[in-house]
């Protein structure tokens, strides 16, 4: 299979994908500029050969082989997720994990053939997500907090990291079903315990974690992972013994808000890469709405080296107002871009290959786009280009690129992955 034949499955992640269970072959080599489709992989096959539904992560591996997460079962359980394998003509094969090894919660997953590892990040189960989010799913455990290391490539789930710190949210904590309006949706409200309770979790647990990297070396034995409602960037590494652990990185604060369903808001940690280089990392945002640059060339110290607001839930203009420490409110400042107003907050995030282009698109799964930021949804999501300063570091928004969803012939339509059809940070690992 050529290299050129690439997955562009996560750009058809939301209605064809996840929903559908459906997996789409995009022959990109024929003519890039007009990819056709070359196969589509039905999904009672793969439900009838390996009881897999609702896929996610598609990697190629050197045996030609495709590997591809499933995050639960048709029913949209968690207990039914792990890791499908189709071969070179997108036919099924079968589950690559060995029986009985599948992992708590399924989403992400990186390997790293030198150490023989591969370890997965939890979302939580698709019966909760797919319907928007709501914090009883998390205080019921619906939600994942851990990291799964597998022997590769046999299959084998060697350990668990549990990432944390203080548990899931408590259930003991007695509930009262106040409805907080959120854009015309509702989230479950709480009784002041039990919000100070939750704060409390998004502060020091690592929850749902997404996205993982290991760096690009293919001689390290050490990357990092985003914990969304934690707001947290966790780095794992190998011990001496073999084992591996983690520890908090780096952490973006919640901000005191007012207006909003909570007293807090988590930065929401979406989607990051590393460049090629090994040099920086990059995260974005989704409800604080900024784009976070951090030279790693020391994993275990990150420090932050650009950052730039590209939308969000406390921009100028909008409902929410965010509180300083003096008790002061403020609001952030988000140019328009060619006369666009940017919609929503930064999600997917891609690096050019020389580090100096950043592309981000605000779409993150339709449910929860309508949840919190409707206008996505209404008028299509949007694609920008940040430029990168590589020897000071620095992010700031290119005036001249504006790609409009909204404006696609059978839009508004919603943006999420990019891929580059060469190869790219995100999706080319080193054996």
């Amino acid at each position: 299979m050529s290299f050129f034949f690439r997955l562009y499955f996560n750009l058809l992640l939301e209605y064809f994908y996840i929903r559908s269970g459906r997996i789409y072959a995009i022959d990109t080599k024929k003519d890039p500029r007009a990819p056709s489709l070359h196969k589509v992989v039905d999904p009672n096959d793969i439900i009838q050969k390996t009881g897999l539904a609702y896929p996610h992560t598609a990697h190629c591996l050197a045996s030609g082989e495709i590997m591809v997460s499933c995050l639960g079962d048709k029913d949209g359980k968690a207990e039914g997720n792990g890791f499908l394998l189709l071969d070179s003509d997108f036919n099924v094969k079968g589950r690559w994990e060995k029986p009985g090894h599948s992992p708590l919660f399924g989403y992400d997953y990186w390997y790293q053939p030198r150490h023989k590892t591969m370890i997965s990040t939890s979302w939580g189960a698709p019966s909760a997500f797919t319907k928007g989010f709501d914090l009883q799913d998390v205080s019921d455990g619906l939600y994942g907090r851990h990291l799964h290391v597998y022997s590769w490539p046999e299959g084998e789930l060697k350990q668990t990291l549990d990432l944390g710190s203080t548990g899931m949210l408590p259930l003991e904590v007695s509930m009262a079903y106040h409805h907080f309006p959120l854009y015309g949706y509702f989230i479950c409200g709480c009784t002041k315990n039990y919000m100070s309770s939750v704060i409390d979790e998004f502060k020091h647990a690592c929850l749902i974690h997404l996205q993982i990297r290991f760096l690009h070396d293919p001689d390290k034995d050490t990357g990092f992972v985003g914990c969304a409602l934690s707001s947290n960037m966790v780095r794992f590494f190998k011990k001496p013994d073999g084992s591996w652990d983690h520890e908090i990185a780096a952490s973006v604060k919640p901000v005191k808000v007012q207006n909003w369903i909570l007293p807090e808001m988590p930065g929401l940690i979406t989607d990051f890469l590393i460049s090629l280089d090994d040099r920086f990392l990059y995260l974005s945002n989704w409800l604080h709405g900024d784009i976070r640059q951090y030279n790693i060339e020391d994993p275990a110290k990150p420090w932050l080296a650009g950052q730039v607001f590209v939308g969000g839930s406390i921009r100028k203009g909008g409902a929410v107002v965010a509180e300083a420490e003096d008790g002061t409110t403020y609001q952030v400042d988000v140019p328009d871009v060619q006369g666009h107003k940017l919609r929503g907050g930064p999600q997917m995030i891609q690096l050019s290959l020389d580090g100096k282009r950043l592309f981000v698109t605000n779409s993150l799964f339709s449910t929860w786009d309508r949840q919190f930021y409707p206008e996505i949804v209404e008028k299509g999501s949007h694609m920008l280009q940040i430029d990168v300063d590589t020897e000071k570091g620095g992010l700031v928004i290119n005036p001249n690129f504006f790609v409009d969803f909204g404006a696609e012939p059978d839009g508004p339509s919603l943006a999420h992955e990019m891929r580059y059809p060469g190869g790219d940070c995100t999706s080319d690992i080193w054996i």
